[in-house]
C-alpha cells in the first residue's frame, strides 16, 4: 500500500478464524484483534474444546496487562507482561513495517545472507528490539512482501520456544496488501493456522476497549 498508507495502519482491526493446536488436536477458533500501535492491544478468541465453546482474552495497555480465560480475568506478571508486548510487535510489524525506521520505537536492523522460502528467493533481514530479543523476517525478493518470521517466544507454560510464522495468499484490505493466511509452528510443530476474514484501518478507538476485561 505504500509507506504513507502503511504509517496511518496504527489503529487496525482484525478478524480471523482457523485452528490452534494442542496435544496434536487442532481446535477450532476465532479472533478478533484490535491494535493501537506497538502499546495497546485487544485480542478475543473463542476456541472450540472437547465441544464446549471457550472464550480466552488478553488486553495490554501500555505498562499493564490482562488475560482472562472464562469468567476468571487475572493481571500479569512482570514476564507475563514482557511476552504480551512482544506478541504484539511479531504481530503488528510484518503487518505495516514502518515501526521499523522509528529511531524512537528502539529496532535496530541488519541485512543476513539471501535464502528462500517455499521456493521463492528470499531477502533477510534481522532485527533487534529494545529488549534484545532478536527475531529475522524473510521478505519475497520479487514482490518486497514478507514471506516468513522466526523468533523466539514464550510458550504454553513460559518457556522459551522457536516459533516460525508464514505469510500468505496476500490480498487488498483497506488499500493494503496483507498476508490473508497466516501459519505458525512451534519447535517445528504445527501450533496455529488461521485465515484473515477482515482487516480495517480504524480513525478512532473507544477509549474502554484497553480497560480491563470484565
Amino acid at each position: 500500500g505504500g509507506e504513507d498508507k502503511l504509517a496511518k495502519a496504527e489503529r487496525i482491526s482484525s478478524k480471523s478464524k482457523g485452528t490452534i493446536t494442542f496435544n496434536g488436536n487442532d481446535n477450532p477458533v476465532s479472533i478478533h484483534s484490535i491494535t493501537d500501535g506497538l502499546k495497546r492491544f485487544k485480542s478475543a478468541a473463542e476456541i472450540e474444546l472437547d465441544g464446549n465453546a471457550r472464550t480466552f482474552t488478553i488486553v495490554l495497555d501500555g505498562d499493564k496487562g490482562w488475560r482472562k480465560f472464562g469468567d476468571n480475568s487475572t493481571e500479569m506478571d512482570a514476564n507475563a507482561l514482557a511476552a504480551a508486548k512482544r506478541t504484539v510487535y511479531l504481530a503488528h510489524i510484518p503487518m505495516t513495517m514502518v515501526a521499523l525506521k522509528d529511531k524512537d520505537k528502539g529496532f535496530k536492523i541488519d541485512s543476513l545472507a539471501d535464502d528462500k522460502v517455499a521456493g521463492k528467493s528470499a531477502s533477510v533481514v534481522k532485527v533487534v528490539p529494545a529488549d534484545g530479543k532478536d527475531f529475522t523476517l524473510f521478505f519475497d525478493k520479487e514482490s518486497g512482501l514478507p514471506l516468513k518470521l522466526n523468533a523466539k517466544v514464550a510458550g504454553m507454560q513460559g518457556e522459551e520456544t522457536d516459533q516460525e510464522t508464514t505469510f500468505a495468499d496476500y490480498k487488498d484490505f483497506d488499500g493494503i496488501k496483507k498476508a490473508s493466511k497466516i501459519e505458525v509452528k512451534r519447535n517445528g510443530e504445527p501450533f496455529q493456522k488461521f485465515e484473515v476474514v477482515e482487516f480495517k484501518i480504524l480513525d478512532k478507538i473507544d477509549a474502554d476497549t484497553f480497560a480491563e476485561p470484565k
